[in-house]
C-alpha cells in the first residue's frame, strides 16, 4: 500500500512538471457559443523574456487582430485579458498539451470555449485585412439609408461593419461634432431638432476600399449636405476650453504598430465608473471623442505626440460629464458600485495616461448654421 501511495505520488509529480514544461506557442482555436457562432483563433508566441503574448482572432467578427494586455501559464491554468474589450479567458491545459477547457467571459455571463491546438492542416484561414482606400480618394456615400431610430434605443454608435459605415441612434449634432471636429459649443444657431431627433445611417462608400476617419468624415460632410440640406459659415469666438499636453514624466502609452488605418475607441461600465479603452488612436481621435461625448466644452490637443497608441482610461464621472448621463452598466454586471471607485477624471488622465487636461480659453472656430432641414426616410 505504502509503495502504491508513493507511485501515485510521483505520477502525479511528473504529470505537473509536464504541463509546467508546456510550451503554447503556436495556434489554438475554437467555437465561442455567443447567441451564433463565432471561431475563434489565438497566435501565441514568447518574448525574448519567456514572456507569452496572444494575439486574437474572432474571423466571423472579421478577423482583426487584438492583442491580449496580459497572458500567464501558472502551472496547468493558462489565463489571458484584453482590457481594449473588456475580455478575459481563463482554461485549464490537458495532460496531453493538446486542449484546453475554460470559459471565456465578456460582461456578466462566462461563456464555455474549448480551445484545440492547431497545425497547418488544421487551422482556419484567417480573413485577410482590408484594403486601405487610395489616400487621395474624394470618397461619399454611393448609397445611404437615414432612418429614425427607434424609439428609447439605449446609447449611440459610430462604428464600421466590412465596408458599411454605420451610425445607431445619433442626432445631426452628434454628426456634425464628428464630420467637422467641433464640440457642442462650437455649433451656434440651428433648430431645436439637430440635438433632440435621432437616426440610424447606413451606406457604403463609392470608391473600392476601407476609408480611413478622414475619408469617413468627409463622406458624412457630404451626406449632410445632400440629405440634410446643411449650409453654414465659419467664425470666431474665444471659449473655454481644455488643452491636453503631456505629464512631467511622460507619456504612458503603448505604440500600436498594426498598421490600421481605424482607431477603436468604445465607452464601457467599469466597477464605480467608466472605462475607454483605445486602440490604434491618436492624439486626434482621443480628444476628438472625449470633446463630442464625455467633456463640455472643445479640447484642443497640444501634446505634440505623433503615431497611434493604445491605452485604457477609467475614471468616475461627474455631472459635468456626458451630458449629465453617463453611461450605466445593468444590475450586477461589471459597471456596479465598488469599494474602490476610480479616480476622476483629470486625475486618471494624468496617473494613467501621463497626459494632462487643464482649462483655458483660446479663439475656436464656431459653425454657425444657415439652413437646415430633416431629411426624407429612405
Amino acid at each position: 500500500m505504502k509503495k502504491t501511495i508513493l507511485w501515485a505520488i510521483a505520477v502525479t509529480l511528473l504529470s505537473a512538471s509536464v504541463l509546467c514544461a508546456q510550451d503554447l506557442t503556436g495556434t489554438w482555436q475554437g467555437t465561442l457559443q455567443a447567441g451564433k457562432e463565432l471561431r475563434t483563433v489565438l497566435k501565441i508566441s514568447k518574448s525574448d523574456k519567456g514572456e507569452y503574448k496572444v494575439v486574437l482572432y474572432s474571423i466571423d467578427q472579421g478577423g482583426q487582430p487584438i492583442t491580449a494586455t496580459s497572458a500567464t501559464l501558472e502551472g496547468s491554468t493558462f489565463k489571458y485579458s484584453i482590457t481594449a474589450i473588456g475580455g478575459s479567458y481563463e482554461g485549464k491545459l490537458n495532460a496531453d498539451g493538446a486542449t484546453m477547457v475554460g470559459t471565456w467571459t465578456q460582461g456578466p455571463k462566462p461563456l464555455p470555449l474549448t480551445l484545440t491546438r492547431a497545425n497547418k492542416d488544421t487551422e482556419w484561414e484567417i480573413p485577410k485585412p482590408p484594403v486601405p482606400m487610395a489616400a487621395d480618394a474624394n470618397p461619399k456615400f454611393e448609397v445611404a439609408t437615414v432612418k429614425p431610430s427607434k424609439p428609447d434605443t439605449p446609447g449611440k454608435a459610430f462604428t464600421m461593419r466590412g465596408r458599411q459605415i454605420i451610425t445607431v441612434n445619433t442626432t445631426l449634432d452628434d454628426v456634425i461634432k464628428f464630420a467637422y471636429d467641433v464640440q457642442m459649443r462650437q455649433i451656434v444657431g440651428g433648430p431645436d431638432w439637430m440635438d433632440k431627433d435621432k437616426f440610424d445611417i447606413a451606406g457604403m462608400p463609392d470608391h473600392e476600399g476601407l476609408p480611413n476617419v478622414s475619408q469617413a468624415k468627409l463622406m458624412f460632410q457630404k451626406l449632410m449636405a445632400d440629405r440634410f440640406k446643411l449650409t453654414f459659415h465659419h467664425d470666431k469666438k474665444e471659449l473655454a476650453v481644455y488643452a491636453l499636453t503631456v505629464g512631467k514624466n511622460g507619456p504612458k502609452l503603448t505604440k500600436n504598430e498594426s498598421g490600421g488605418a481605424l482607431p477603436g475607441l468604445f465607452f464601457r461600465p467599469a466597477p464605480g465608473g467608466i472605462m475607454l479603452p483605445g486602440m490604434n488612436a491618436t492624439m486626434g481621435d482621443f480628444v476628438g471623442v472625449m470633446q463630442a461625448a464625455v467633456l463640455d466644452r472643445p479640447v484642443l490637443d497640444q501634446t505634440g505626440l505623433a503615431g497611434r497608441f493604445d491605452f485604457t482610461l477609467t475614471w468616475a464621472p461627474d455631472d459635468s460629464q456626458f451630458s449629465g448621463h453617463p453611461p450605466r452598466a445593468p444590475q450586477g454586471d461589471n459597471g456596479a458600485q465598488t469599494d474602490n471607485p476610480p479616480p476622476s477624471l483629470f486625475t486618471a488622465i494624468q496617473e494613467q495616461l501621463g497626459l494632462k487636461l487643464e482649462p483655458t480659453k483660446a479663439p475656436a472656430d464656431v459653425m454657425v448654421i444657415d439652413h437646415v432641414e430633416k431629411p426624407a426616410e429612405n
